[in-house]
């Protein structure tokens, strides 16, 4: 068997070399192609918190989300449970308060309040809040919303948030989580 010999002259050495550094060139380029995907995850990541403000001297107590990430969270989901019973809150067409409500009838007569819902599809943008409900001005309905809040609380009221990025990534916040908890 004859062995093969290469022969090394200048065109071979050139036509190495650019083989060479366009492989080198393609790899480089799938690693920075890489590290951009993940610079984009990061970009569009919703953070979301449930925000308390729980103020006597005025009489007011609020309950908002917060987006502490860079990216739009898109709601999905509002789940409520009370004494092992789990409650979906489109039965209480997306209101918190009207849920609160159907618990302890008594806080239909709170009526220094405003409500907003917690519809499926609602976009809360980046590094802003969205105020769930307000209880105001009124030291009688302040102290009976916040007496029997907390009374539901200690009987096990509690909640899920199901939300989504804007590329479907899916996220689920609830009272015990220090954080976001990714669900894909």
């Amino acid at each position: 068997m004859a062995k093969y010999k290469i022969k090394w002259n200048s065109d071979k050495i050139l036509s190495l070399s650019a083989m060479c550094i366009s492989f080198l060139t393609l790899v480089i380029f799938i690693y920075q192609t890489n590290l951009m995907s993940k610079q984009n995850y990061l970009s569009i990541l919703p953070y979301l918190q449930l925000a308390y403000s729980n103020n006597p001297a005025e009489n007011s107590y609020s309950l908002s989300i917060k987006n502490h990430g860079v990216g739009p969270a898109i709601i999905e989901s509002v789940t409520m449970e009370y004494k092992g019973k789990q409650y979906d809150l489109s039965d209480f067409d997306d209101d918190l308060y009207t849920f609160l409500v159907s618990l302890e009838p008594e806080l239909d007569s709170v009526v220094s309040t405003d409500t907003s819902t917690l519809n499926k599809g609602i976009a809360i943008p980046a590094n802003s809040s969205y105020l769930i409900f307000n209880v105001y001005d009124s030291k009688k309905d302040y102290l009976l919303f916040t007496q029997k809040l907390k009374e539901l609380e200690e009987n096990g009221l509690r909640y899920e948030i199901k939300y989504r990025s804007i590329q479907n990534e899916h996220w689920l916040i609830h009272e015990t989580s220090d954080g976001p908890v990714k669900l894909d």
